[in-house]
């Protein structure tokens, strides 16, 4: 299950777990791009289907997952990508967009955890991806709410690596900086980013692909990967 799946990092995580031979449940709020996605990953001769899933809905979580269970078999992989961007001077926002945001990206990671764990405990194997920020070592000016939903992620992963490690899960997560995705594109068009400067102050000198958050994604849901867990792994250019 990849949420966020259908366009930026969660479209290059689903296209990469179905090239390392995974059967790939696209969520998405956007169920037609999700179904366009799955679509692309079958024409590519993998497994995949697309869903209509709003990760603030439990209700519709628990039966997407129960969807997935029927269609292509228990969901033992989770990538956590889903997720709102926030720019807003802390004095100017409301409190009913700051539980927006926290909804969204934390509330929504709880959600899907819980929703695909039983399966993974009945088999006794499972892997957990949650996809939280860069922008949590050092905090962003405008960025309060967002900061505060990855950084909690981030103590959420290390938490439940710790309650189900001993039967044979893994959580961990990644915080990517500055990848190249329509959400960045839109951050950056509104001028709440600069990306040029963003790349020179980047050891690699680079903006970051989709493709290499989905790498380090595809190796952390092997099984070359069962003695890592419960780690922050930072796929940042070493911006941090």
């Amino acid at each position: 299950v990849v949420t966020g799946g259908a366009s930026g990092i969660g479209l290059a995580i689903s296209q990469r777990l179905a090239r390392d031979g995974a059967a790939v449940a696209i969520f998405d709020l956007d169920g037609v791009a999700a179904e366009a996605a799955a679509s692309g990953i079958t024409d590519a001769g993998h497994r995949a289907i697309g869903l209509n899933v709003d990760v603030t809905d439990r209700a519709r979580i628990d039966h997407a997952v129960e969807e997935v269970a029927e269609q292509l078999g228990a969901p033992l992989i989770l990538a956590n990508n889903a997720g709102q961007a926030s720019f807003m001077p802390f004095l100017d926002m409301s409190p009913e967009h700051f539980h927006q945001v926290i909804e969204v990206n934390l509330v929504g990671t709880f959600h899907c955890c819980q929703a695909v764990l039983p399966h993974m405990l009945e088999a006794g194997w499972g892997r957990i991806v949650n996809i939280s920020s860069s922008s949590t070592y050092s905090g962003t000016p405008r960025m309060a709410a967002y900061v505060s939903s990855k950084s909690a992620i981030n103590g959420l992963t290390k938490t439940l690596a710790r309650e189900f490690g001993p039967r044979g899960v893994t959580v961990n997560a990644i915080p990517p900086s500055f990848i190249d995705t329509p959400m960045l594109r839109a951050s950056a068009a509104a001028g709440d980013l600069d990306v040029q400067a963003s790349i020179a102050t980047t050891p690699v000198r680079r903006q970051g692909r989709p493709e290499d958050i989905a790498a380090a994604c595809s190796f952390l849901c092997r099984d070359e990967a069962s003695y890592i867990t419960g780690q922050i792994l930072g796929v940042d250019g070493g911006r941090s």
